[in-house]
């Protein structure tokens, strides 16, 4: 795993502010001792919940944003490891296994690349070593009968984790064919045209290569929803939606009722959760909204997708503590923090 950063016991507790009297998730969760061989200690660990960051933001750069999707993921595991543990959330039953970091690759691509069009163009080419490689770790993962909660990046991410969960739970026999169903909770489709890996269509290309089977969408803001991705959307029966219109203005569902829709149109398989950080109001992101859900919907939405659906992994992508623009924010990590744990909560409460 040439890019993958394996955490130890060190890296964790000099993140974790140890206090007398307290006990902070970082102390309890599971890692990586030395001289373990990585899918031994997947296949074998107690842990249900395999948490690993990719923090990286060629899929945003490649679709025309704002990098800064590979700040969240730091800010995140400061917050997280400083969570409280006890009855609620104890943090035994996680192992946090680390990060990629593609560093090496993103240097060349911005020292070499002669202009804007050719650094769009490298970066489209370059996602297809973070996808293979994603794709593995996750395969493993999923076939040790493990949860993968993934903190991005970009949304480009959802191809590979789909790809190697789908292959995982096919390989563990939970799933007659590598396929998983998905739902989204996201101001845009990602389901564009399959014009070069960017982080606006990794959906079809799960979808094309036959690891998609449905895909269910909420929250969508009707005003960038392309007509031709519209069209394909109305002309297949395994993609639906509900747009953000649909709930907040025309109220013909509520918020819940869109959740359950969602989870009621997926719950044939396994159904991977996503989240896309962009419809939550004004968190930090590339295509931040100063119109989208509030973050304590955002919380309802991992906590319900947890209790309803046949669930596959979390991802939450698209959110930054800073921007190439030089805008900042620090508390996405912290809102990031608390949808993980809701989602581990809800899920352990099983």
């Amino acid at each position: 795993m040439k890019h993958f950063k394996f955490y130890s016991k060190e890296d964790i507790l000099s993140l974790t502010k140890v206090r007398r009297f307290e006990t902070k998730i970082g102390e309890r969760l599971q890692y990586l001792k030395p001289g373990e061989e990585w899918p031994e200690v997947i296949q074998q660990s107690s842990a249900r919940y395999v948490i690993l960051g990719i923090p990286e933001d060629f899929g945003v750069k490649a679709n025309y944003g704002i990098g800064g999707t590979d700040t969240a993921w730091l800010s995140f595991l400061s917050a997280f490891l400083n969570i409280q543990s006890n009855d609620h959330l104890p943090g035994d039953n996680i192992l946090l296994l680390g990060h990629f970091d593609f560093g090496d690759v993103k240097f060349l691509i911005e020292n070499n690349a002669y202009n804007d069009e050719e650094k769009v163009n490298a970066y489209r080419h370059a996602i297809h070593i973070i996808d293979e490689e994603v794709e593995n770790l996750v395969k493993v993962i999923a076939s040790a009968k493990k949860i993968p909660v993934i903190i991005g990046g970009g949304h480009n991410n959802a191809y590979p984790i789909i790809k190697g969960v789908a292959k995982g739970l096919h390989k563990a026999e939970l799933v007659a064919l590598s396929q998983i169903n998905c739902i989204n909770l996201d101001a845009h489709t990602d389901y564009n045209v399959a014009d070069g890996r960017h982080s606006g269509n990794g959906f079809r290309y799960a979808e094309e290569d036959g690891y998609l089977g449905k895909y269910c969408m909420i929250g969508l803001h009707e005003n960038y929803i392309t007509q031709n991705v519209l069209m394909d959307i109305h002309n297949n029966p395994f993609l639906d939606y509900i747009s953000y219109e649909d709930i907040f203005i025309h109220e013909r569902k509520n918020f819940i009722q869109a959740v359950a829709h969602a989870t009621g149109f997926t719950e044939d398989s396994y159904t991977g959760i996503e989240l896309d950080l962009d419809c939550v109001e004004n968190v930090l992101s590339s295509a931040s909204t100063p119109s989208g859900i509030t973050p304590l919907l955002a919380r309802k939405y991992v906590t319900f997708a947890a209790q309803d659906a046949k669930v596959a992994y979390l991802h939450v992508c698209e959110g930054a503590t800073q921007l190439a623009d030089g805008r900042k924010d620090g508390s996405t990590g912290k809102l990031i923090s608390y949808l993980v744990s809701d989602f581990i909560k809800e899920l352990t409460q099983e």
